[in-house]
């Protein structure tokens, strides 16, 4: 079964927790054990997983993304969005969850977040889950 979730982001940079969305679709699926491949097909936003529980985690990894990579540092693109394109590598455009009993086997503070770093836009998360 392959999906697509909608995210609306707001700001410039944005991580958007989506794990309540997956899992929907992984219960839609009827899949009890295989996995979901969760992929973001756009080349300035990624996909993580991390703690979900407290929101200062992902305030911190955006400030250091951002001292790591600073929205402008001479970079040659010509677009103003270099530093977005980078950030996306960083992160990564796919994320896979074992899916165990109908659930996304995450651990107790993990999530899954679809990661803007050249919003606000309107994107698309593709998932695609399969049984074994």
């Amino acid at each position: 079964m392959i999906r697509n979730i909608n995210v609306k982001t707001r700001t410039r940079t944005e991580f958007v927790d989506i794990t309540s969305e997956i899992q929907s679709l992984v219960k839609e699926s009827g899949v009890q054990n295989g996995t979901c491949i969760i992929y973001v097909p756009h080349t300035t936003a990624g996909v993580t997983i991390n703690e979900g529980a407290d929101p200062s985690v992902v305030r911190d990894i955006q400030t250091m993304l951002s001292r790591l990579v600073p929205h402008s540092s001479g970079y040659l693109h010509a677009e103003g969005n270099s530093d977005a394109h980078i950030k996306a590598s960083l992160t990564g455009s796919s994320q896979t969850v074992i899916i165990e009993g109908g659930r996304l086997v995450l651990g107790t503070w993990q999530a899954v977040f679809f990661c803007e770093f050249d919003g606000p836009r309107s994107r698309r998360v593709t998932v695609k889950i399969t049984g074994d």
